[in-house]
């Protein structure tokens, strides 16, 4: 087995060979990356421009070449024939001439079109000076006088330029006039500034006659441009890409000049991602050279430490092996604790329930009192009437006598169906039988506590879908608990509403107790959660009525009214009980058996 010191020698022979090949890798990969990128911004530079520059080059052309036939076409025209006829006076008709001037000028946007006698007269003009300045005129009448289309580019002060067109008028094989039509670049120029690039036309003497920058316009090339890849941009000398196509028939050049910039920022992205991607490689070998050469060395160490182990684990499994046992009992142990837990968490939610009866039993007693003490007033006295012979009067009290164990009859009723344990039948019931059969249960107590209940004449004819003994619980649990709330509290009343939404019965409970603490009120269906004092009950009656609510597809919430007080507001699915009258009878039935 190698020693450390060899095994740390080795590695670093790897190292500085894995150094030199990185360094080799790595620089071919930069300039591959470099070169490649330059390569890709350049043309893609390059032929944006030069879709640039065929776009104006057809504009370019398309705006020459209209004007370009304009004076042919004019000069055939009889109507522009007889202009250059003069009158019995010998006047020319300079009137008419200029109104054909300005119609065809407006027309066609030109800059200017005019009529000259052969002898250079003007006959007349729309507009502009160069007619009147004389410029190029001798030129252009001339090659009109041959018969051949005129042209010239012609500039005067201010930097005003334009391209004349010219042709002859002839009448009867003699030379009538001459038409020259002046061409407006100022579109041409408006259009070239919206674009980025500079856009020139430069002609054989190498003057700038058309350019979208106004400072170049009418100056020689070699002031602009430096005779390399520079020209004067904004008073300083930056490098730009020249494209160029000629013009053959009008002698000019016309240059589209590209930023070269996203070149040598593409070849400065391609470097630096190069170089970070060669360095990351070079960073994850190393690791991984450092990763072997720590696993080497933990292999040999682990293995001397093994053997030192493996006497040690000896030593260790008996008294594991004990230490096992010990913990297999004591999981046992805690098993059944947990089974213990849980019949006692059973045993509490029953006892909740017989509490519930419960804390309802002294004022029950109170109302079966009466009605047995009435009940035994009216029989002593129906003995006494009968004795008299006085049947009516007797007839009287055991009516009244019926209808009191018929009132104790139905308070027992109720009470058994609340005691029983409900199935989990789910239909439609009516909600003021029930509300009413829980205020039998409830009322009593309210009585005692000196609590009012009130409750909505709308609760009547509303059906919803539930279980007759469950909803019931729900209604005498938040009438229980609202009564618990308003204990010592002066003018206590609960008042019970309901109304439709939809599909469903929203039913308030409200007090006008002391309300719910904000703190407590998304607790408040938690079980065992309970605001009472120690003794006083264990926290799971709201979430029993939460749980009875979800299971009938309808939801509970609670909060504070603005004026003080609670409220629970539960909302259940409404159901019509017109076709559904023999069902809701049957679900009825069966839980009230």
């Amino acid at each position: 087995m190698r020693s450390r010191p060899a095994i740390e020698r080795r590695f670093r022979r790897i190292r500085t060979g894995l150094f030199l090949a990185w360094a080799v890798i790595a620089a071919v990969t930069v300039f591959w990356s470099v070169k490649a990128a330059g390569e890709r911004a350049l043309t893609d530079v390059m032929q944006k421009a030069g879709e640039t520059l065929a776009v104006q080059a057809e504009t370019l052309s398309g705006v020459l070449d209209k004007y370009r036939l304009m004076p042919p076409l004019l000069s055939r025209q009889s109507s522009i024939g007889a202009l250059f006829l003069r009158d019995a006076n010998g006047n020319p008709r300079s009137l008419e001439a200029r109104r054909a001037a300005d119609e065809i000028a407006g027309m066609s946007a030109a800059l200017d079109v005019a009529f000259l006698f052969p002898d250079g007269e003007v006959l007349a003009h729309a507009r502009g000076d160069f007619v009147e300045s004389g410029e190029g005129l001798p030129q252009l009448i001339e090659a009109a006088r041959q018969g051949r289309l005129g042209r010239a580019a012609l500039s005067i002060g201010e930097g005003r330029r334009t391209y004349a067109f010219s042709s002859g008028v002839r009448r009867f094989g003699q030379f009538a006039g001459v038409v020259i039509v002046y061409v407006d670049f100022y579109r041409v120029e408006a259009a070239w500034a919206l674009s980025a690039r500079r856009i020139f036309v430069s002609d054989a003497a190498g003057t700038v006659f058309l350019a979208n920058d106004e400072n170049w316009r009418l100056r020689q090339m070699d002031e602009i441009h430096d005779g390399e890849d520079r020209y004067l941009i904004n008073g300083s000398w930056n490098e730009r890409l020249d494209l160029t196509r000629r013009l053959p028939l009008l002698g000019w050049d016309l240059h589209v000049l590209a930023d070269p910039a996203p070149v040598g920022a593409a070849r400065l992205n391609a470097a630096a991602i190069a170089t970070l991607a060669a360095l990351l490689v070079g960073v994850l070998a190393l690791l991984a050279l450092r990763r072997s050469e720590i696993a080497t060395v933990r292999a040999r160490r682990d293995r001397a430490t093994a053997l030192r182990l493996e006497r040690v684990v000896r030593d260790r499994t008996r008294a594991l092996s004990v230490t096992n046992r010990s913990l297999s009992h004591e999981v046992d142990v805690r098993r059944a604790a947990e089974e213990q837990l849980r019949r006692a968490q059973a045993e509490l939610v029953q006892a909740a329930k017989l509490a519930a009866l419960g804390q309802m039993s002294a004022a029950l007693s109170h109302e079966f009192n009466q009605p047995l003490t009435a009940i035994r007033s009216y029989a002593d006295n129906a003995g006494r009437f009968l004795e008299r012979g006085n049947t009516d009067e007797v007839s009287g009290n055991l009516t009244r006598i019926n209808a009191l164990v018929e009132r104790m009859a139905e308070l027992s009723r109720t009470l058994l169906s609340f005691s029983r344990r409900p199935n989990t039948t789910v239909g439609p019931v009516p909600l003021g039988t029930i509300v009413e059969e829980a205020l039998l249960l409830a009322r009593p107590r309210a009585r005692a506590e000196g609590v009012t209940i009130q409750v909505g004449a709308e609760l009547e004819g509303l059906e919803v879908l539930g279980g007759r003994i469950r909803l019931g619980q729900v209604f005498v649990n938040l009438i229980n608990n609202a009564i618990d709330a308003l204990s010592g509290t002066a003018d206590a009343a609960i008042e019970i509403s309901a109304e439709r939404q939809d599909n469903f019965v929203v039913v308030s409970v409200v007090d006008n107790g002391p309300g719910i603490a904000p703190d407590e009120v998304s607790r408040i269906f938690d079980p065992f959660f309970t605001t009472k004092g120690v003794g006083e009950g264990i926290g799971i009656g709201l979430s029993i009525v939460d749980n009875i609510v979800r299971d009938f597809g309808g939801s509970i919430q609670a909060g504070n009214r603005p004026e003080g007080g609670a409220v629970f507001t539960i909302r259940l699915r409404s159901e019509n009980l017109g076709s559904m009258k023999s069902k809701a009878e049957d679900v009825v039935t069966d839980e009230t058996v």
